[in-house]
């Protein structure tokens, strides 16, 4: 059985749908309509950009990106 990466992914809302991209796959890119269609696609869009690193003998890299969500107040008084 072979090892399970966990890639994070970072999702965007733009003025006409969603964007994604993994942090530790550089050029592992997509988009779509919704957040939902947005998933699906970086799904399709990791397996592909690893199967071609692959055929070109690159090695994989192991995910290292961690995220968290910083809360901070609305408005900041100066």
């Amino acid at each position: 059985m072979s090892e399970a990466f966990r890639y994070a992914v970072v999702f965007e809302r733009s003025e006409d749908g969603y964007g994604a991209y993994v942090p530790d796959l550089p050029g592992c890119v997509t988009v779509g309509d919704t957040l939902a269609e947005t998933e699906v696609n970086i799904r399709e869009a990791i397996t592909g950009h690893i199967a071609v690193m692959q055929e070109y003998g690159e090695t994989i890299p192991r995910p290292t990106t961690l995220t968290e969500y910083i809360e901070i107040p609305a408005a900041v008084e100066q």
